[in-house]
């Protein structure tokens, strides 16, 4: 693991079972986390397939695909042109997930 110099002699001084646990829990929040562009390509779409569904130029499909803040009725209508469902739940300490579905009622296609 490379990290920069100072970083790296840090890590370099932690015992292996740290190391183990914190590469262990860096791989877990990867495999959690995919973008959109990932999504896409998990389906084996290309923007321009998307783009058509969408009926957007690919070039705007690009900049959604980077965005980090959009509306909740974008996101569904990409998730949507992908054949997919977007939903929404709630991870509440000590609590069991809640799905949203109310919330999605109110986006409108």
């Amino acid at each position: 693991m490379t990290k920069g110099e100072i970083l790296q002699s840090i890590w370099d001084k932690l015992p292996e079972e740290r190391k183990q646990r914190i590469q262990a829990r860096t791989e877990e929040l990867e495999a959690e986390y995919l973008t959109l562009q990932e999504l896409r390509l998990a389906t084996g779409l290309t923007q321009a397939e998307i783009s058509r569904s969408l009926q957007m130029p690919q070039s705007n499909v690009s900049l959604l695909e980077r965005e980090s803040d959009m509306l909740l009725s974008t996101l569904r209508n990409y998730i949507n042109a992908m054949g997919g469902n977007l939903i929404i739940s709630v991870e509440l300490p000590n609590q069991p997930p809640v799905r949203l579905s109310m919330l999605g009622d109110l986006v409108s296609n």
